[in-house]
């Protein structure tokens, strides 16, 4: 684990570390091709400079993210807007952490991605990746 990941996870309430430090274990061992970084003062990982997941404390609980999720057609993630393509779930405990769900999502992570990386270039238009020739669509 990288040290300003672990910093932020050691700045967590036990309960929550747990849940983060969890997530960080299967995430790195799933997403072993992604980079990882503390964005906006939360915990991401890329895939070539596009954003895929991350997590953060919110008052609900531990709040895990996919900026793709929305098109994972998976029916534990909350899809919160419209104009995004973002889709989330929360942990309270790590018993609520379900492996087999999490590996899922984290492979349909790196198969469906819409171009968050370009969003500016784009005036705020997302474009979906097509992944099969690693061109937009």
């Amino acid at each position: 684990m990288k040290e300003e990941i672990s910093k932020y996870n050691n700045n967590l309430a036990p309960n929550d570390k747990a849940i983060c430090d969890r997530l960080v274990a299967v995430i790195d061992s799933e997403l072993t091709e992604a980079e990882n970084k503390i964005w906006h003062a939360h915990p991401v990982w890329f895939l070539d400079g596009n954003p895929i997941v991350g997590y953060s404390k919110q008052k609900a609980g531990i709040r895990l993210m996919f900026w793709s999720g929305a098109d994972f057609e998976e029916e534990k993630l909350s899809v919160r807007g419209g104009k995004f393509k973002d889709a989330s779930v929360l942990f309270n405990n790590i018993s609520d952490i379900h492996e087999n769900d999490l590996k899922r999502w984290l492979k349909k992570s790196g198969e469906i991605q819409w171009d968050y990386k370009n969003i500016v270039k784009r005036k705020g238009q997302l474009v979906k990746i097509n992944l099969s020739d690693n061109k937009l669509s």
